[in-house]
């Protein structure tokens, strides 16, 4: 009897304990964390001596302070310890217990109380561990030690295998632990972290379905993967609540009650349908957390909270639908490092936000990530602020094969899995160069069966006719299709440091001047801001004259490759990329503005603007061009009041007034209709001499926190006595520090390209320095000097952050707010039609009869061609019904180098004669209007070839992107060779 009275005792309590509600604990666990360059024997041991090691606050990598100060290639490698104490909180006994790093460089075995957990090889996906049975209790301490290696040439172990991504021109090697790190306390009976290699499990998955914009409602669908390891089964209620932006709740549903056996994993689904969505948009980062909740007996067991948002998508036509309106991509190519002078890419949130809010504000709304996947920080950011993500796996410059493949399949769906909640990622990218049919369609597998409700359209550069891909698109040139969207994945590589106004600005560098590249004048990578700028018109130009509304097959857009300067593969004078439209501290060069100007809208242009380029700060005798960008079609320049007359216009949105000559005061361009009516100005004075050093404080919305990791920004500026920035200062400013911070500094053009330095120049009137908190709070102070001013101060507190015993519940970027400055997705059209396309019936020639089809079968990887012979150099296109042609859009093999001496016929008459155009792609030919039912293109003379191109390098220069290029092509004077044509007719 005692003996079944004390069973019993022990099953009451065992089941007491269990119904008591276990509060799923996520820590921040970046606290408190020592490293040492160099190995270490037995660091990993218990006993380990680590006094004299330098203490950090993660993220930090080893050698970050390195970033633009020296050459990518120069970047240290090497082998480097960090090590970190820590205590579970109490009350901690017999739960599970997992470590989680959002990524480290390159290659890390992980140990935990002097035992190898584990290790995680390759350099850029977030891995973790499940150390339940390696962690001791509160009030004992735990120690974790990683021994990373970054090494360049680093193999994987099990392969021998190097990683392709880890690369010397793109792949900025900050070494270490250059990322958030996380310890997850859960229960037995828990939902599994999106973590699949090491832990093999996928998390939780929400996604909408049977979606209506205009009723602005959807089925919310929330998975989870649960697993039991208890030593009994476990039945299992799945509860849902879903919490808007205010943190209010609007939606609450349950799934169906399931019994998990020990050990057990298992998918549990619940879905409902929600009205009064708010859509995710561009510009509209509107999230919603659901919370997945599991009890068992009535009591919460495990709570999951996700931030995502819901928004749907298309992908056909030659177009890309958000939220049921046809967007054109206008973005960036930006590197994934992303990083900034003396800290790499080991920002704080905050930080991530401010460089991808300009992105939006700039009216960019896509980033192309590029070759390797952005950590989870920077994707979060992109939800927030509202930017659209292409989300590569891992690349260099080709496919691959064999293990190599594997890593690059590996990294895909690690990836995949880690990121699939976040709605700003819209296309998967696997390969930043076209790849095999049988490996597209491997990597399509892996997204149907981890993602395969997301919305996202997975693919690659190039593969323009691709059965597989569900999108593609070149680099550098202009593609169409009237199928899946092909958008350029970078154009436009010319460089140009901010520095450099124009010839006549100091410090009067000469457009183009600087080192060779690679043997040969580099002018276009030693640009001044203003031909960057135009360069970035003209580029665009290709893009926005074939988008959506132009005709059946039209262009989906493309990303300027890239947004900020970076500390990677650069070809003009500096040891660092310039191609940023803005420099690494984020300060705009005239690029971004004519970006902003261009952008401004879905697809047409929608908000009209204006921006002159440059400045109004010159001295007599300056005669020189002025530039304008506007989205007007009439541009009016006035000095001080006088009109200077009408632009003349190019690439449809840049206006040059020849030969102005400078006076005091001011200049202003007004941007008109074709009947006059004002639709935007911009207008710029003469600044007088600096009067005054001007500090402000950029920080994130609480104040600079003092943990060790975060940072404030100091923009410094020279004002003259009205307070306007002094445009052609490049004083120097001498900074002094006093509190808890540590300095970081800017970057400017100079001496180690003043890295760390606490003397700095403005360059153009303005720059920006940097400090970083220490883990103590107090009162900071930031003074500025300048020859002949008065001394300028700025004084501030930073907040103490809470850490206990290494751990803290301030997650990084949890409460920064999301940007909604655009609004919800506009439910109008995003573009009018322009003109219609004629449909070709066939097409008929006296050479390669057979093959004519190929000119208009909307495929850019075909063409039809004569024999050589002048002629048999035509070809007789059949309308589907009579029609008055005006246009006709062709892409000729060789469109960059070949001239094609012509002229077209409309049932007979000579409605054009002359010579073709080189071009990155398409030209339009304009006809004169006659009613006919064939078309005929007729070559009427020899071909010449010459590149019109030839400063637009390729990374690769044995690699020829016009496809059909051959040696006998380039003697061939006869030949007549067409990719595609297309007819159109204007709207009546």
């Amino acid at each position: 009897m005692k003996k079944t009275l004390l069973f019993l005792v022990l099953i009451l309590f065992k089941t007491s304990i269990f119904s008591q509600e276990f509060k799923r604990e996520k820590y921040n666990f970046n606290s408190d964390w020592k490293l040492k360059t160099g190995d270490s024997k037995n660091a990993e041991s218990l006993g380990f001596n680590d006094n004299s090691w330098k203490k950090i606050t993660l993220p930090h990598a080893y050698n970050q302070e390195e970033a633009f100060e020296k050459d990518i290639e120069h970047l240290t490698t090497g082998i480097v310890w960090y090590r970190k104490k820590f205590k579970l909180p109490k009350g901690i006994k017999d739960q599970k217990i997992f470590l989680e790093f959002e990524g480290i460089r390159q290659a890390g075995i992980i140990y935990i109380n002097g035992h190898k957990v584990g290790m995680h090889e390759n350099g850029v996906m977030a891995f973790g561990f499940d150390i339940s049975d390696l962690i001791k209790p509160f009030p004992q301490e735990n120690i974790v030690a990683l021994r990373i290696d970054n090494d360049w040439k680093y193999k994987e172990q099990s392969t021998g295998v190097p990683y392709q991504w880890n690369n010397t021109n793109f792949n900025a090697n900050y070494g270490g632990i250059p990322k958030n790190v996380f310890l997850h306390i859960t229960s037995k009976l828990y939902q599994t972290l999106p973590l699949y290699s090491n832990l093999k499990t996928t998390g939780v998955y929400i996604y909408p379905s049977k979606i209506d914009i205009q009723a602005e409602s959807a089925v919310i669908n929330a998975e989870t993967e649960i697993r039991n390891e208890f030593e009994s089964a476990k039945t299992v209620e799945y509860d849902v609540i879903i919490e808007d932006l205010e943190g209010k709740k609007v939606a609450y549903f349950s799934g169906e009650k399931t019994t998990i056996a020990p050990n057990e994993t298992k998918l549990l689904k619940a879905n409902s349908l929600l009205n009064n969505l708010h859509f995710w948009s561009w510009g509209y980062g509107y999230l919603y957390t659901v919370k997945t909740i599991l009890k068992v007996d009535g009591k919460i067991v495990d709570e999951v909270s996700t931030k995502t948002g819901f928004r749907k998508t298309a992908f056909a036509e030659g177009q890309f639908w958000l939220n049921d309106r046809v967007l054109q991509i206008k973005g960036y190519a930006q590197r994934t490092s992303n990083e900034w002078p003396a800290i790499g890419m080991s920002v704080p949130a905050w930080m991530s936000d401010f460089s991808n809010k300009l992105i939006v504000e700039g009216n960019g709304n896509l980033v192309r990530w590029m070759h390797v996947t952005p950590w989870k920080q920077d994707i979060e950011s992109c939800d927030r602020v509202g930017l659209l993500q292409a989300m590569p796996a891992g690349d260099a410059e080709k496919d691959a094969q064999g293990d190599t493949w594997k890593q690059r399949v590996n990294l895909m769906r690690d990836a995949i899995i880690y990121n699939r909640n976040n709605p700003s990622i819209i296309f998967y990218e696997s390969g930043n160069e076209s790849i095999s049919e049988a490996h597209m369609h491997e990597m399509k597998s892996l997204r149907e069966t981890y993602d395969p409700f997301g919305g996202r359209a997975i693919g690659s550069r190039e593969m323009l006719d691709s059965q597989e891909a569900e999108y593609g698109g070149e680099m550098l040139y202009i593609n169409k299709s009237a199928r899946k969207p092909l958008w350029a994945t970078e154009y436009s590589r010319d460089e140009g440091m901010r520095k450099y106004w124009d010839e006549f600005s100091p410090p009067f560098h000469k457009e183009g001047d600087g080192p060779l590249y690679r043997g040969t004048p580099a002018s276009d990578y030693n640009h001044n801001q203003d031909r960057h700028a135009i360069e970035n018109v003209v580029r665009w130009y290709d893009y926005y004259r074939e988008r959506p509304g132009t005709g059946k097959r039209v262009n989906s857009g493309g990303v300027n490759i890239i947004f900020s300067d970076s500390n990677t593969h650069h070809r003009g004078e500096s040891n660092y990329r310039t191609s940023g439209e803005v420099d690494a501290m984020r300060i705009p060069k005239d690029g971004y503005w004519a970006h902003q100007v261009m952008w401004d809208g879905w697809v047409d242009v929608e908000k009209h603007r204006t921006h002159i380029m440059g400045h109004w700060n010159y001295t007599d005798n300056v005669v020189k061009n002025i530039y304008v960008v506007s989205t007007a079609p009439k541009v009016e320049l006035f000095v001080n009041g006088i009109s200077q007359g009408f632009g003349k216009r190019s690439s449809e949105f840049l206006f040059t007034f020849e030969n102005i000559t400078w006076k005091s005061g001011t200049i202003k361009a007004i941007g008109y209709n074709e009947n006059g009516t004002i639709l935007s100005e911009d207008q710029k004075i003469t600044a007088g001499e600096p009067s005054q050093i001007k500090l402000k404080l950029i920080t994130q919305p609480q104040g600079m926190l003092a943990d060790g990791a975060d940072t404030a920004l100091i923009e410094v500026e020279l004002i003259d006595k009205n307070g306007n920035r002094c445009p052609i200062s490049n004083d120097m400013i001498s900074f002094s520090l006093n509190g808890p911070a540590s300095w970081l500094g800017g970057i400017a053009q100079g001496p180690k390209n003043y890295i760390l330095s606490k003397e700095i120049p403005v360059e153009n009137g303005v720059n920006r320095v940097m400090i970083q908190s220490l883990a103590k709070a107090g009162k900071i102070t930031i003074s500025a000097q300048a020859l002949g001013l008065k001394q300028t101060e700025l004084s501030f507190e930073t907040k103490t952050a809470e850490t206990k015993n290494g751990l803290s519940i301030e997650l990084p970027g949890n409460n920064l707010a999301s940007n909604l400055e655009r609004g919800p997705t506009p439910k109008t059209p995003s573009y009018a039609q322009k003109r219609i396309p004629v449909n070709i019936l066939n097409a008929v020639s006296p050479s390669n009869n057979n093959d004519t089809y190929k000119s208009y079968d909307d495929n850019e990887l075909t063409e039809w061609r004569n024999n050589g012979n002048i002629a048999t150099g035509s070809i007789t296109y059949t309308l589907s019904k009579p029609s008055i042609v005006n246009e006709a859009v062709i892409k000729f093999t060789g469109w960059r180098t070949k001239i094609y001496p012509i002229r077209i016929l409309a049932d007979g008459k000579e409605v054009f004669k002359g010579n073709t155009t080189q071009s990155l792609g398409y030209i339009t030919i304009p006809l004169e209007p006659v009613l006919a039912e064939k078309i005929t293109i007729e070559l009427i003379g020899a071909n010449t070839e010459k590149d019109g191109f030839s400063k637009i390098v390729e990374v690769d220069p044995t690699k020829e992107l016009d496809l059909y290029k051959d040696k006998t092509s380039v003697d061939a004077t006869g030949q007549l060779r067409i990719v595609e044509i297309e007819f159109y007719e204007k709207i009546k």
